[in-house]
């Protein structure tokens, strides 16, 4: 028997799926709460992934996850975030919800890797504006993504790049609402998240995103911390200690416990974990290439204070990119080979993607407002509702 689902988007309802208007071709991938199969949409024959969410390991029936990934991705209609294009219930004795997404075989992360594939400032500029366009129209629809990293910025075959993976975004809180500091990937998570601040802002994605843009510069993790200690010290090592002069509230952070009454030097630091800011012939010397316009995009965007960190706004106006050389048209990005690219669709249905990257890293928010919780509950509702 076909089964339709309607799925309430905000101000739009998101079609309504007929399973029937799609074919599975071969799974490509399976996770721990889901498996991502490469399909058709049969009346255009376009290529899309099939992401079929496995019902009844969860306590509601489905993991929040899922229903926060239909929802943002229902919302957020732009060139530069996934398309979620249809969502139906496959029938039968074992039930489960289908997101039907656009099919993306590459990302990012495997363009930096790749050490065949040469790409220029130009190309940098391209793949960063894009990413900003994308952030900027969710942090203008009030939603924090929490999870941006080079594998969750996917790349379309005409060089488009889509942030995808939206199963620990979440809307803006309230001012007193407090939200788990356990998001975003170690190595892309922002000083306060690190020090366990539970109420932060939109500012935690632009931190991301400048590691992000560090990383495209040095072709390598700009901090890759083995433990979340070790991420801290990296941090602090790469970008000096706070003290209450440079980050005012800082000490009063749960997980803050460094004496910056303490002076010390960088050889000292590693003892104490306190370390000086570098000059800024440290950083022009650490990101050699860079232009003066991409080194201050850059500090404005890893300021430790996330009071002065730069918006998405702003970073999207700045001299970076109206400097010379212009942003690479996105058909001309580089891209992967053939090899490469068929080689990708294992990856698709990986744990580190942006179709399943959230399936294994299910979040219990701390949430203190009786207003969000009652949200939460009404989520699950609308998950029953669906079976």
């Amino acid at each position: 028997m076909e089964e339709k689902v309607r799925v309430a988007t905000g101000k739009k309802r998101l079609g309504v799926g007929r399973r029937d208007r799609y074919i599975k071709e071969r799974k490509v991938g399976e996770g721990t709460y889901a498996v991502v199969y490469l399909g058709r949409q049969l009346s255009t024959s376009r290529v899309v992934a099939i992401k079929k969410i496995k019902v009844g390991q969860f306590k509601d029936g489905l993991d929040m996850s899922a229903i926060r990934e239909i929802k943002f991705l229902g919302e957020l209609r732009h060139e530069n975030v996934i398309e979620l294009i249809d969502v139906f219930i496959s029938s039968g004795t074992s039930r489960s919800l289908n997101l039907v997404l656009e099919y993306l075989s590459a990302d990012l992360e495997m363009i930096i890797k790749d050490r065949s594939v040469v790409f220029t400032a130009a190309d940098i500029k391209s793949w960063m504006r894009m990413t900003f366009a994308g952030l900027y129209h969710c942090h203008r629809h009030n939603v924090f993504h929490r999870d941006l990293k080079p594998n969750n910025l996917l790349l379309s075959p005409s060089g488009h790049l889509k942030l995808a993976d939206f199963g620990l975004a979440r809307k803006q809180p309230g001012p007193y609402d407090v939200m788990t500091p356990t998001v975003v990937t170690r190595w892309y998570r922002a000083p306060e998240l690190l020090l366990g601040s539970k109420i932060y802002t939109r500012k935690v994605d632009v931190w991301a995103v400048g590691t992000i843009f560090a990383e495209l510069m040095l072709r390598t993790p700009y901090l890759p911390g083995q433990t979340d200690l070790d991420q801290l010290d990296l941090t602090f090592r790469a970008l000096g200690t706070p003290t209450e002069q440079t980050w005012p509230g800082v000490s009063l952070l749960p997980d803050f416990f460094y004496d910056t009454a303490k002076t010390s030097t960088a050889d000292t630091g590693k003892k104490s974990g306190i370390y000086p800011a570098p000059s800024r012939d440290e950083m022009r010397m650490r990101f050699s290439a860079a232009s003066e316009n991409a080194l201050d995009l850059l500090c404005k965007m890893t300021t430790l204070d996330p009071a002065k960190r730069i918006d998405t706004r702003d970073a999207l106006g700045s001299a970076y990119f109206r400097e010379l050389p212009r942003p690479t048209q996105p058909d001309l990005l580089p891209k992967l080979s053939k090899k490469d690219d068929i080689a990708n669709d294992v990856k698709v249905g990986s744990n580190n993607t942006g179709f399943s990257g959230a399936l294994k890293r299910r979040e219990k928010d701390d949430v203190s407002s009786e207003a969000e919780k009652e949200r939460e509950r009404r989520l699950a509702g609308v998950a029953k509702k669906l079976f």
